[in-house]
């Protein structure tokens, strides 16, 4: 059962919202952050790194997971994502592969500067992901 997107969800908005100001976005001016919160309570951050070889950016999202990974965090609770838009922006289809990896329980808040906001899971977000597809016992033969 999904909690009700205010219970104790500011803190996570404020860390959403202030790794944003880190965002290095000069090719597309379009500027994204979030914040994960662990099972053990701590934040981590994360804003949108750009490159001129597009294909190289990180989003806010992994960022933010990556980061958490990276400090030896292995359950991640929920996430917030943030972006100045008319609408809250949604998680990119790789970073929704991402948080299913790493977080397919987490609850998914999405905001905007005006205070909109979307409360959804991950399993919403990405209901048929990479991982839910059962192997065939070609598969595992390595036919195809």
């Amino acid at each position: 059962m999904k909690n009700n997107p205010q219970d104790n969800w500011d803190i996570l908005k404020d860390a959403a919202w202030k790794a944003r100001e880190q965002a290095y976005a000069p090719y597309s001016g379009f500027k994204v952050g979030a914040a994960v919160e662990t099972a053990s309570g701590r934040i981590y951050g994360g804003c949108n790194i750009e490159n001129v070889s597009y294909g190289l950016c990180n989003c806010a999202e992994r960022t933010a997971m990556f980061q958490a990974v990276a400090n030896g965090e292995r359950v991640l609770k929920r996430i917030v994502v943030c972006a100045d838009t008319p609408e809250p922006v949604a998680p990119c289809g790789a970073c929704r592969q991402v948080m299913q990896e790493l977080g397919p329980q987490m609850e998914v808040l999405l905001v905007n500067r005006e205070g909109k906001q979307i409360f959804t899971t991950v399993a919403e977000l990405l209901p048929y992901s990479f991982q839910d597809f059962p192997q065939s016992e070609e598969s595992d033969k390595g036919d195809m």
